[in-house]
């Protein structure tokens, strides 16, 4: 975090070592050890609820592009079996009309038998 060189270390203990005297020393470098394990759990912990915050809004995310995928699917299923019924509508229609035969509405003339001689 901080980059301090062993010489700056020195100077800082030494500082607060006339500044504070020898008898509290241990006490507030005690109280700033447990500060500063605090200060990190609480950094810690803010950074764990944002990655799961991310990764909540990212599975979010792909659910909503699964669920849009399989609506896709669903409607190009619905329109391949609506295809496939009207195709067979037409092929039972076919079938029927070559099954049954045509009647023919010729009407055979006939001539009329009197011998003209």
């Amino acid at each position: 975090m901080f980059d301090f060189s062993f010489p700056e270390l020195i100077v800082v203990l030494v500082v607060a070592l006339v500044v504070i005297g020898p008898e509290r020393l241990p006490k507030v470098a005690r109280t700033l050890g447990h500060l500063y394990g605090r200060a990190q759990r609480y950094v810690n912990g803010v950074k764990a609820d944002i990655s799961r915050d991310m990764a909540v809004e990212e599975f979010r995310q792909l659910q909503a592009k699964v669920q849009a995928e399989a609506q896709s699917v669903e409607q190009s299923v619905k329109n391949i079996a609506l295809t496939a019924d009207e195709q067979m509508q037409q092929i039972n229609a076919a079938v029927a009309k070559l099954s049954t035969p045509e009647k023919t509405d010729a009407v055979v003339e006939t001539k009329p038998s009197n011998p003209v001689a």
